[in-house]
């Protein structure tokens, strides 16, 4: 075989080398984060490999694509209209600006954009724990209009972020009461106790509660909420060392479990 062409492509953030033959069908991809050359026909490997040679950054494992797990090819069945993966953090309120961005001129922020960037900043950080085998999905939609700000899913287990816009302000929390800087208290944790529920009985798994508080100046717990873990945006990264609970195929599994649209439709 010759006249193999290697052709660099960029797919869901990872870098892919298909090798091609000159009418443009693919004979063989690198996959250099996974440090694999996947053959579609053994009969082409000297060829591949020769092609590749320039582009090979260490030690490789050659041989035919894996079989897809069974998360995999869930996924790949995903109408996109579907998959919640692709959501940004804050997805539901950019929509909802872009669509009603309110006066141009007003007397008080929007308070939808202070929500936004809460859920942007827990967002972010929580986006990173990806490289320590976690995976977070942004604007679950609940049945009713409620959805969930972040679920994220990793050795740890699985846990609701409500993410807090807390900005130099003071908070208390009475459990299930919280108290922002002077405005009245709201049972707030009550709520995130049962988004919690919501998310474990359609995932038929446990789904742990967590508050994200985006940059407050000081926070006062009467008593450890029951079962609501409270954390600063900054303490976010340290979910990173929890584990024991899920294996990888887990969270995968839950991974494209969660991401399904149809599977929040019934809570």
């Amino acid at each position: 075989m010759s006249g193999l062409r290697v052709v660099p492509t960029f797919r869901h953030g990872r870098e892919r080398l298909y090798v091609c033959r000159e009418d443009g069908s693919d004979v063989a991809w690198y996959d250099r984060e996974a440090g694999r050359v996947n053959l579609l026909g053994e009969d082409s490997r000297d060829e591949v490999l020769h092609a590749l040679k320039p582009f090979l950054t260490g030690p490789v494992t050659v041989g035919p694509p894996p079989v897809p797990t069974p998360a995999e090819l869930a996924r790949l069945t995903l109408h996109p209209d579907d998959d919640l993966a692709p959501n940004r953090p804050g997805e539901a309120l950019l929509v909802a600006l872009d669509r009603d961005p309110g006066p141009a001129r007003r007397l008080r922020p929007d308070p939808r954009r202070r929500a936004l960037l809460a859920e942007q900043t827990a967002g972010q950080a929580l986006d990173r724990l990806e490289g320590v085998g976690w995976r977070t999905l942004h604007s679950v939609p609940l049945s009713g209009g409620d959805r969930i700000h972040h679920l994220v899913i990793g050795p740890g287990g699985m846990f609701a972020v409500h993410a807090l816009y807390a900005r130099k302000a003071r908070v208390l929390i009475a459990d299930p009461m919280l108290t922002l800087g002077r405005h009245e208290a709201e049972p707030l944790l009550r709520r995130l106790r049962a988004d919690a529920d919501r998310a474990s009985y359609a995932l038929t798994a446990e789904v742990r509660p967590l508050l994200a508080l985006v940059e407050p100046a000081e926070v006062t717990l009467t008593a450890q909420p029951r079962g609501v873990r409270v954390l600063r945006d900054t303490e976010l990264a340290g979910l990173a060392r929890l584990g024991g609970v899920l294996k990888p195929a887990d969270v995968e599994a839950l991974h494209g479990m969660a991401r399904d649209r149809n599977t929040w439709g019934r809570v």
